[in-house]
């Protein structure tokens, strides 16, 4: 207690001596003045931008909502200062509520808000001396079904480069189709839908991501997000010896060329190279071609090679050949 009663007398002694009462008389007065700037800063006019939760409400069981009203609409309001700043630190303003059978026209399937309603149910909610200047939302429409629906395929959008000596090998996804909803005229133009834009570089391993899928007006897709794995491969330069096949011949005219096969040099992802054949590739010779300039020699040519095959060509492109009846 003694020391409770000297450290209460060494505190009044410094607070109330002549040089601190002065400063205390200050702190006084600056308190004051800033109430009063305070007072006279709120009794201003303002414009504020105020957030409200937007809803439908008494949708039908069988309806299937394909894209939705914006959730929050922003109102901008011009009062004093006070009034604003009860917006701010109350809840005065309660969501918007909608009636679905209000706005929706069942033979669209398109249903559409006045910007006049929505400010009338602002309205109702503001202070007498609040007055609205704007109202800003994404959309102030909102589509519907009764349930059409179909599946489609899902597709890779983007930049996707794997590392150097590597090439995107297979891509996976989980799942590989969705269901979309919306009006048969989308349905029937909508045959796939694609993952929003992707930028992966310079990957050499499995990459796994869940990713959202590109949302278009007026539809609804389930579920709105899959995965995908992407695996890559590396590149192997790899050669093949391919029979050469003489073509566009008249009937009973037979072409010997010399060699009868060439190497076809050609790059691959290595787990790709065993189930290449020599027969997937095709490499001719064109009598057309020889008759139309004859020659000691004549050009090969790699009409076909089997998918997922890079830079393929020939090792040599001209061999000796003769014509038998």
């Amino acid at each position: 207690m003694l020391n409770i009663g000297k450290t209460y007398k060494i505190v009044r002694d410094f607070l109330f001596g002549a040089l601190n009462k002065e400063f205390l008389i200050f702190l006084f007065f600056l308190a004051v003045s800033g109430s009063f700037w305070l007072l006279m800063t709120l009794n201003e006019t303002y414009e504020k931008e105020l957030p409200v939760i937007v809803r439908i409400a008494g949708v039908p069981k069988n309806v299937v909502m394909t894209t939705d009203i914006s959730d929050t609409v922003y109102v901008t309001v011009k009062d004093k200062g006070f009034m604003l700043l009860s917006y701010t630190t109350s809840n005065k303003l309660h969501p918007v509520v909608l009636n679905f059978a209000t706005y929706a026209n069942k033979q669209t399937g398109h249903g559409q808000v006045p910007t006049a309603d929505l400010q009338k149910y602002i309205r109702q909610q503001l202070f007498a001396s609040s007055a609205i200047t704007s109202v800003k939302a994404d959309r102030l429409d909102f589509f519907f079904n009764y349930g059409i629906n179909k599946e489609v395929k899902v597709m890779l959008a983007g930049n996707i480069i794997p590392g150097e000596n590597y090439y995107l090998a297979h891509v996976q996804f989980s799942p590989e189709k969705v269901t979309v909803y919306a009006s048969q005229s989308k349905l029937d133009s909508i045959d796939a839908v694609s993952t929003e834009y992707l930028n992966i570089v310079n990957f050499n391993d499995t990459v796994v991501k869940t990713v959202r899928l590109k949302s278009m007006t007026g539809v609804k897709i389930v579920p709105q997000t899959v995965k995908i794995t992407l695996y890559p491969d590396i590149l192997t330069e790899e050669s093949l010896e391919v029979p050469i096949i003489a073509i566009n011949k008249p009937e009973g005219l037979v072409i010997r060329t010399f060699p009868q096969r060439v190497r076809v040099k050609f790059t691959v992802g290595a787990s790709m190279y065993r189930s290449i054949k020599p027969t997937d590739f095709q490499v001719v010779v064109d009598y057309k071609e020889i008759a139309a300039h004859p020659s000691d020699k004549c050009t090969l040519i790699l009409l076909s090679k089997p998918r997922g095959v890079n830079n393929a060509h020939l090792e040599i492109n001209k061999v000796d050949y003769l014509l038998e009846q």
